[in-house]
C-alpha cells in the first residue's frame, strides 16, 4: 500500500476512535446518575382536596425544620398505595382504615396507618332533587365501587332510612347486604373519582368529599344527607413497617396533627372537613 493511504486511513481510524470516545462523553453526561436517598427530603403521596392543601400549608413549616416535603397528587385511591408499597414514595395521605385494610388484603401489601388527621363526612348529592322526600320511586343512585366506600356509602344511606342493611355497621356492606329498598332505587356502582361528572344523569350520587369539594361541591350546604361528626370514617397519614419510626416521618406526623393545622382546616373547610385530633 502508498505511503499516503496508510497515513490516510491512520487518520481515519484515529478520527473514528476521537468520535466514539465524544459520543461516549455526551451520553454518559446526558445520562443522570441514580440520585441517593436525601435524608432531608420525604415525598409524600396525596389526592387534590383536601389532603395536598393541607401539606402545601404546612411544608414552609417544615422546610423551616429542615425538612424537604415533595408532594405527589393522584386522581385514584390505587396508585398512591401501590408506589408507597413499592418503596417509590415513602408515604400516603388519602385514605381512611377501612380502605387501607382492604386494600393489604387485595394486594397483599403490608402497609400501616402511622396516624390520623381529618374525617371528610362524605354525603348524597343530587342535581334533580332537594330533598330525600323528592326521589321519586325506581330513581338511580350511583355509589363508589371500591368495597370500603361502597359500604360507607350504603351505612349512610341505611342511617337515613333510605334503604335497610342487614347490618347497618358492617364496613364492608354490598349491595347483597340490603334487607329493604322502599323507593325501588337503582344502584350504579361506579369509580369514586367520576362520580361528580356523573350528577347530571343520575337522581342521586354518594360523593366522597375529597371529590366533591374538587367539583367545587359544598358538602356542608349541597348534600342531602352527610355524615355527621361522629364518623369513624379518619383519613390516615400511611407508610411502611421499615418507615414508619422515620424521624422524617414522625415530623410530618407531628406538622399533620398541630394546631395551626386544626385551625387551617376548621376556616378552610368549614365543616366539609373535620380535624380528627
Amino acid at each position: 500500500m502508498e505511503p499516503f493511504m496508510v497515513a490516510r486511513r491512520a487518520v481515519l481510524v484515529l478520527g473514528l476512535a476521537a468520535l466514539t470516545v465524544s459520543a461516549m462523553t455526551l451520553v454518559a453526561c446526558g445520562q443522570k446518575t441514580p440520585k441517593a436517598s436525601d435524608a432531608n427530603t420525604l415525598t409524600i403521596a396525596a389526592t387534590a382536596i383536601p389532603h395536598a392543601e393541607v401539606l402545601e400549608f404546612i411544608k414552609p413549616k417544615l422546610a423551616a425544620e429542615g425538612l424537604n416535603l415533595e408532594i405527589k397528587v393522584f386522581n385514584d385511591y390505587v396508585q398512591p398505595n401501590v408506589q408507597v408499597a413499592e418503596k417509590r414514595i415513602d408515604v400516603s395521605y388519602f385514605e381512611t382504615l377501612p380502605y387501607l385494610e382492604t386494600f393489604n388484603r387485595d394486594k397483599g401489601t403490608n402497609l400501616i396507618p402511622i396516624q390520623g388527621v381529618h374525617v371528610e363526612p362524605i354525603g348524597t348529592y343530587s342535581a334533580k332533587w332537594k330533598s330525600l322526600a323528592e326521589v321519586p320511586q325506581g330513581a338511580t343512585i350511583a355509589i363508589p365501587n371500591d368495597a370500603s366506600t361502597e359500604g360507607r356509602a350504603l351505612i349512610l344511606l341505611a342511617k337515613n332510612g333510605v334503604i335497610g342493611l342487614k347490618d347497618p355497621t358492617n364496613a364492608l356492606s354490598n349491595l347483597k347486604d340490603i334487607t329493604s329498598n322502599p323507593k325501588d332505587l337503582k344502584f350504579k356502582e361506579l369509580e369514586a373519582p367520576s362520580l361528580p361528572r356523573v350528577l347530571n344523569q343520575v337522581d342521586l350520587a354518594v360523593i366522597n368529599t375529597n371529590y366533591a369539594l374538587d367539583a367545587k361541591l359544598n358538602p356542608s350546604k349541597d348534600a342531602l344527607i352527610i355524615e355527621d361528626k361522629t364518623s369513624p370514617y379518619v383519613n390516615y397519614l400511611v407508610g411502611r413497617p421499615d418507615n414508619k419510626d422515620d424521624p422524617r416521618v414522625k415530623k410530618l406526623a407531628a406538622a399533620l396533627t398541630s394546631p395551626e393545622v386544626k385551625a387551617f382546616i376548621e376556616k378552610k373547610y368549614s365543616g366539609a372537613v373535620v380535624p380528627a385530633f
